[in-house]
């Protein structure tokens, strides 16, 4: 991984490591870029072929529609979950083109941090007129009670 430009400065406590805060940091900031460049209205499709090509011009390694086996009770079942996007092997990004976010979206972003016991995850809607409006943040803390998503 090539070293990473200083991205727009959050504002969030986190106890995640200067690493993943670095990767996050440059997630977001691609957000930003394509939804400026490419603006709202478009397909999901369009908008993670564009999020992948920039995160990787940025030096990460993206996996995009990443397979990850699935387990139930010690058992590898015949299917797998379907990541829209993982980068560096660490963080999850779920994305949406939709007009109204529902609570199954943010469900499905916990419960894929939960079965990859990945700590971090964004659900990013470009389907907006603003994209700050669109990038929820989640983080996986020990804690499972405490998982939920926060808009940054």
């Amino acid at each position: 991984m090539k070293p990473l430009r200083k991205p727009r400065r959050l504002n969030i406590e986190s106890s995640l490591s200067h690493e993943v805060e670095e990767i996050a940091r440059e997630i977001i900031d691609a957000a930003y870029k394509v939804h400026k460049t490419v603006g709202p209205g478009l397909l999901e499709s369009v908008y993670e072929k564009c999020l992948v090509h920039e995160l990787q011009s940025r030096g990460l390694k993206v996996e995009s529609q990443k397979e990850i086996p699935f387990q139930y009770d010690g058992a590898n079942l015949d299917l797998h979950l379907r990541l829209d996007v993982l980068i560096e092997n660490t963080v999850i990004v779920e994305l949406k083109s939709v007009e109204n976010m529902i609570p199954v979206y943010d469900a499905q972003i916990i419960s894929y941090l939960k079965l990859t016991k990945k700590q971090l995850g964004f659900l990013i809607n470009f389907n907006v007129p603003k994209i700050k409006d669109g990038i929820k943040r989640f983080i996986n803390q020990k804690n499972p009670s405490r998982l939920r998503g926060e808009k940054i």
